[in-house]
């Protein structure tokens, strides 16, 4: 039985559900025909063709016309009087001359057959005298030769797209010593993450930094689509580590292929890979990111193929059939994995001119408002065939979380314009705080989950992500409350910090209670874990941007001390299984989004506010940034898709 810690509750982040290897065994050894055996029967039906051909060919002194390019001609009879011969209205010319000439035409032609079988039999010898790997290796070339000129008939251009206006993608060099001392040490943690990964696990999804081999899970299907490469990339480009974006993006041109038979996660491969790409696309210019994006877009498109139009959790790339999880409420999609869509697909339009993905995200924004809500409550599950609710279950962690998140996003994104997204934002937050934003007894605020009409005093460590959303959603906040909801960030994120402090190695456990006497500490022994999650320092960089507190800039250097000190090793970094053991367990997976919102957040926490302004870019929920959308673009204004 797995335990509900290790499912893949999806939302910001979870740990995923490794199922292993296939239950079915692979036969092909024993299935597989010889090479050379193959390349035997090849050659010998070659040679009996061409013999066959040979023997079999008209005579060509039976008939007259032998056409191997040769000048004879054949002409309408007029005229038998000038030596001629009549044959059925047509007049063979030259036909003693001729003749010789055919038969030297046929005595080249047999040399020349001689010549080519005996060239067949020399390349068959050779070949066979080829051990198997230099045949499977000359194959394999054929093989990927055809699949590029396959590539270039499908790949269409696309439109040329001014890009917006971008401010702040480097700099942020802090004047301060000691913090640009810190910024460092942190850019140097991204160098032995992405060094490591380089040399262990190279085109692998993630790395096992203690066995120094590739990792996956199931959320990626059972292909190597190097997930830390495109996580990482944007991460790599605003630290100046420009040597290893460009080994990222020549990996990218020349290995990432989504034409595969593998089902991955509508909403992981969403965040992470078109989430990547974009800004990788935003911030350095080259086209191929763009490319790619648009690519794999259109092969998440078929999850959408549902009766309501909520997408299947999972889709497969090559044939485009989708589910969703066996675990979630009776075959139900998930609150924050539909719901995490729309900045990247509001991108996608922009970048393509095709509405096609804007109408997806805004047909599922139609729906839910549109369905009754219980306490104006959103719940976690929404089965995709009826249109109708699955168990009350709502949160503001895991399975809920990013819905809400990309609520205000959208509204920031369009430069303030989509008050329909904000709206939706203010009042599920007002429902929040109604109902699940509770004070402990030692006056630690909050946030629990709401099940079945129950409340439950847990928070989760994707929870503490909240603080600075609503630091960030305090600004043009309704009834003048931004300085209520910038203050609620502020009690989020300090509840969040003890419960990080309040542990033996000063990081957080995946989830913690606050029930009679135990607060923000976890209790049950699957709930002490933490694998590398950035949602309180990225909580603590969003109160820093606020308001230059120095506290959450201390804070923050706290955690990636003990990050370096408990969760370094020599293969790179890996999570541990219990925070409150002086001598923990590493669970030996370096996450990819470590790469990609631990420590960039943590750079960006030690660097000025010139490097990437809220007021220009927003943060997809795996920590990609995207260009506010402004409607003085004139592309953008005049683009069918996004109106």
């Amino acid at each position: 039985m797995t335990t509900p810690a290790l499912l893949p509750l999806s939302g910001r982040r979870l740990p995923p559900l490794n199922l292993g290897a296939s239950a079915f065994p692979h036969h092909r050894a024993t299935l597989r025909l010889s090479e050379k055996f193959i390349l035997l029967l090849i050659l010998s039906a070659f040679i009996t063709l061409c013999f066959g051909a040979f023997f079999f060919l008209p005579d060509s002194s039976k008939h007259k016309r032998f056409d191997l390019g040769l000048e004879d001609v054949l002409i309408p009879h007029v005229d038998t009087s000038k030596g001629g011969k009549n044959l059925g209205g047509f007049l063979i010319h030259g036909q003693g001359h001729d003749e010789h000439r055919h038969r030297e035409e046929e005595e080249r032609l047999r040399n020349k057959i001689r010549a080519d079988h005996e060239k067949a039999l020399e390349e068959a010898k050779e070949k066979l005298k080829k051990s198997r790997d230099e045949i499977q290796a000359e194959i394999q070339t054929e093989k990927n030769k055809v699949v590029q000129e396959l590539k270039k008939k499908d790949s269409k251009p696309l439109p040329p797209v001014p890009l917006p206006n971008l401010i702040g993608i480097n700099s942020g060099e802090p004047a301060d010593p000691d913090i640009r001392e810190r910024r460092n040490k942190i850019k140097e943690m991204m160098k032995h993450a992405w060094d490591n990964y380089r040399q262990y696990g190279w085109g692998h999804n993630e790395l096992k930094p203690i066995a120094r081999k590739g990792h996956s899970t199931n959320i990626f299907g059972n292909s190597q689509m190097g997930a830390t490469i495109v996580d990482a990339l944007d991460t790599l480009y605003i630290m100046g580590l420009h040597d290893e974006f460009r080994e990222g993006q020549e990996w990218i041109d020349k290995n990432l292929d989504f034409s595969v038979n593998s089902e991955v996660s509508v909403f992981e491969v969403n965040i992470r890979f078109i989430g990547g790409l974009l800004a990788a696309y935003y911030l350095s210019g080259q086209e191929v990111f763009k490319i790619k994006a648009v690519q794999l877009a259109g092969k998440l498109l078929p999850a959408f193929n549902t009766p309501t139009g909520i997408p299947w959790a999972m889709v497969n790339l090559k044939s485009g059939v989708g589910r969703n999880w066996g675990w979630a409420s009776a075959g139900s999609s998930i609150l924050a994995e539909f719901g995490t869509l729309h900045m990247e697909f509001v991108h996608l339009s922009y970048l393509t001119g095709d509405p096609v993905y804007y109408n997806k995200v805004m047909h599922i924004r139609k729906l839910l408002q549109k369905m009754d809500r219980p306490n104006g409550l959103y719940p976690n599950y929404l089965n995709p065939r009826t249109g109708r609710w699955g168990q009350h279950h709502t949160s503001v962690g895991g399975l809920g979380d990013s819905f809400y998140e990309y609520l205000l996003k959208a509204w920031l994104m369009s430069d303030k314009m989509d008050t329909e997204a904000r709206k939706m934002y203010d009042d599920a937050i007002e429902a929040i705080e109604k109902h699940l934003i509770r004070k402990s007894n030692g006056g630690l605020t909050f946030i629990g989950e709401w099940k079945n009409g129950h409340l439950e005093r847990k928070m989760g460590h994707l929870t503490c992500f909240a603080g600075g959303m609503f630091a960030l959603g305090a600004d043009g906040s309704r009834d003048d409350k931004a300085g209520h909801y910038l203050q609620l960030g502020a009690e989020i994120a300090h509840t969040c910090h003890e419960s990080y402090d309040r542990t033996t190695l000063k990081l957080g456990p995946e989830a913690f209670k606050f029930d009679g006497g135990v607060e923000a500490v976890a209790v049950r022994q699957n709930e002490k874990y933490y694998i590398l999650r950035p949602e309180v320092i990225e909580t603590y960089w969003y109160m820093w941007r606020f308001t230059h507190d120095p506290k959450y800039r201390q804070w923050g250097w706290e955690a990636a001390q003990a990050i370096d000190k408990y969760c370094r090793v020599s293969g790179g970094f890996s999570g541990v299984k219990d925070v409150y053991s002086s001598s923990p367990t590493y669970d030996d997976v370096q996450q990819s989004f470590f790469l990609a919102e631990t420590l960039k957040y943590l750079y960006l926490l030690f660097s000025n506010d010139d490097l990437l302004p809220l007021d220009n870019w927003v943060f997809n929920t795996e920590a990609h940034p995207l260009p506010v959308l402004h409607l003085a673009n004139t592309t953008l204004s005049g683009n069918p898709a996004y109106r």
